[in-house]
């Protein structure tokens, strides 16, 4: 019995340095190299094949240069305005989130653009505390690994912004039949305001919600200032 749990914790303790190798590798990789796909994509198209339903998928990497700034402006206020001063968690959003859904039944997350990005493209969606743990290392990976301007390039690139629409040049042409560099204001906010639900809500011919939304966040790019990387 003694030999057996000497060998059960040889393979876990392999196992464990082993999965640290491979995510250390995998973000210092993309680091650099345009992440193809996320399991979000895949999980999304299998649900749709499995429905018998059509599973559209648009997708095309950019790098920041071709993305409008007044996009990254527009997503850091309303997801995340603490982006360029955190190191990955804002811990105050993560108390006042969890404030709120002990009064709530419906769950609402405080998480950054940094757990986000960390999420979208190393993690499963779903919610567990199991992946949360994985969420929490796999942020302070990219946040040691990469620069914030490269945590928002990969984020623009890789999230869910309409029904099989990913990043922010699929975005762009679907929702207003432009390049991603080329987006207003105006256009940038109706982008990120659908993106707690962006299969649910439209950024063209919105809701009266998505539309105060809008103006919300148009504001906010107002007091946020430009932004600057250096």
């Amino acid at each position: 019995m003694k030999g057996f749990f000497t060998k059960l914790f040889k393979w876990i303790f392999k196992a464990v340095i082993f999965f640290i190798a491979l995510s250390v590798f995998s973000v210092i990789v993309f680091r650099w190299v345009p992440v193809p796909f996320t399991p979000l994509m895949i999980i999304r198209n299998m649900e749709q094949w499995g429905k018998g339903e059509k599973a559209p998928f648009e997708h095309d990497w950019v790098s920041m240069k071709k993305i409008s700034p007044n996009l990254g402006k527009a997503v850091i206020v309303s997801e995340d305005q603490k982006f360029m001063e955190h190191s990955g968690f804002d811990f105050e959003a993560i108390e006042k989130a969890f404030e709120r859904n002990k009064k709530r039944k419906r769950i609402k997350g405080g998480s950054t653009i940094s757990q986000q990005t960390a999420k979208n493209v190393f993690l499963w969606p779903q919610r567990s505390y199991v992946r949360k743990g994985f969420e929490v290392y796999f942020t302070f990976l990219i946040e040691v690994f990469w620069s914030k301007e490269r945590i928002l390039e990969v984020y623009l690139n890789s999230i869910e912004m309409g029904n099989g629409i990913y990043g922010a040049e699929a975005a762009a042409q679907h929702w207003f039949r432009k390049p991603a560099a080329k987006l207003t204001v105006y256009e940038a906010a109706s982008i990120a305001a659908i993106l707690p639900n962006p299969r649910k809500y439209r950024a063209t011919r919105s809701s009266g919600y998505i539309e105060n939304r809008k103006n919300w966040i148009m504001r906010q790019m107002n007091y946020f200032g430009p932004l600057n990387f250096d």
